[in-house]
């Protein structure tokens, strides 16, 4: 099956900013979290679709060779989107080709992949920050042989097809090619006697525990650099870098709209017509929300600094209250009586009651007298 185009995925243009992708992702991610549609494949395969396209195109040069080359392009590149094949940038991809054509070299041993982990948390600990502690299975340098990959007290042989170069010379007719070794690949030695723990492959796959510390006001999409936690480079070069993808979890009482949060607030009809108080739960506290009388549904009580900081700084988002009003359920007769008992002196006292109702009755006569009327 192939894969779908990455910017239809996430729903955006292609001239997409960072915030535009983030906002998509946030949406898509709130949508299909697994938490919110438990068994559901479909909705899984969509969250990991969305997960996959975000990361690909938050990275700059992952997104310049898939605008380029598309999907075919990050896989030849070996930089499809997943933990631990972030491969080696966008040089990898035609290096080789430069090399062969050109007679030059690389520059040596290759930097270590990058890593991708993506972390869970609730909204609380992404809005007061956290520090968590994660195991990711990874490559390490292996201890035997410090990485060289041969037994202890060998050294390797120098590579008896290029004699140590690291390249071979081809001729064709009038023209003298340098090609990559294929034997060693630009290395100029080949391991005769390779380490036993690692089999001559100078790493070792491991677990470690690493300690991430979650700033206050992360988000959905916000990624935290690891610098020199990836895997380990070839022969002693520097090892590449782990990002952790932040993924907030749904939460049971609040949504989050950038920095403010948002809450449903119902209320009875008795509450709404004479007003009241009621107690609110805060993200750290609680609070006392008043509710003036003739309160409608759809009315947004602003609580200020009660929403989440903004993880570059400043003040609190708010906390956004809006009212529904619930049409009491399961009356009883006397209840019932005593209902139209009321509507009938709304009626006689001639006064408006609700505003609303009558100015849409007045727009609805108005149209079937000058739309509908034969």
């Amino acid at each position: 099956m192939s894969k779908r185009d990455y910017y239809e995925v996430l729903g955006v243009a292609k001239d997409a900013g960072d915030d535009d992708l983030k906002k998509a992702y946030r949406r898509l991610a709130m949508k299909f979290h697994p938490d919110r549609n438990p068994g559901d494949r479909t909705c899984e395969e969509k969250f990991k679709e969305a997960n996959e396209a975000y990361e690909v195109l938050t990275d700059a040069q992952k997104r310049a060779v898939y605008d380029k080359y598309g999907h075919e392009g990050l896989q030849r590149g070996g930089m499809g989107p997943g933990a631990g094949d972030f491969g080696g940038g966008f040089s990898d991809l035609f290096g080789d080709i430069f090399a062969d054509i050109f007679g030059g070299q690389r520059g040596g041993p290759r930097r270590g992949s990058d890593l991708r982990y993506v972390m869970e948390i609730s909204l609380e600990q992404a809005a007061f920050g956290t520090t968590e502690r994660i195991r990711i299975p990874k490559l390490e340098t292996c201890g035997e042989c410090e990485g060289h990959g041969t037994a202890a007290g060998k050294a390797p042989a120098t590579c008896p097809t290029c004699r140590g170069a690291g390249q071979v010379r081809m001729q064709q007719g009038f023209f003298t090619l340098q090609q990559t070794c294929p034997h060693c690949r630009r290395r100029g030695v080949v391991i005769t006697d390779p380490c036993k723990a690692c089999r001559g492959a100078g790493r070792v796959r491991k677990e470690k525990t690493l300690e991430v510390k979650i700033p206050a006001g992360v988000d959905t999409g916000d990624r935290i650099r690891l610098t020199g936690e990836g895997e380990p480079g070839e022969r002693g070069a520097p090892p590449g870098d782990l990002y952790v993808q932040i993924a907030v979890k749904p939460h049971s009482f609040f949504e989050r709209d950038g920095n403010d949060l948002v809450c449903s607030v119902p209320i009875g009809i008795v509450t709404a017509a004479l007003g009241g108080e009621l107690e609110i739960p805060t993200l750290d506290d609680k609070v006392a929300l008043q509710i003036p009388e003739a309160t409608q549904t759809g009315k947004v009580f602003r609580l200020r600094g009660k929403g989440v900081a903004s993880v570059r700084g400043g003040p609190r988002g708010d906390l956004l209250c809006q009212v529904i009003v619930e049409t009491p359920v399961h009356l009883s007769k006397k209840q019932k009586e005593l209902l139209r008992q009321f509507g009938e002196s709304l009626d006689k006292s001639g006064e408006k009651h609700n505003p609303e109702t009558a100015s849409w009755l007045d727009k609805a006569r108005k149209f079937i007298e000058q739309h509908l009327k034969a």
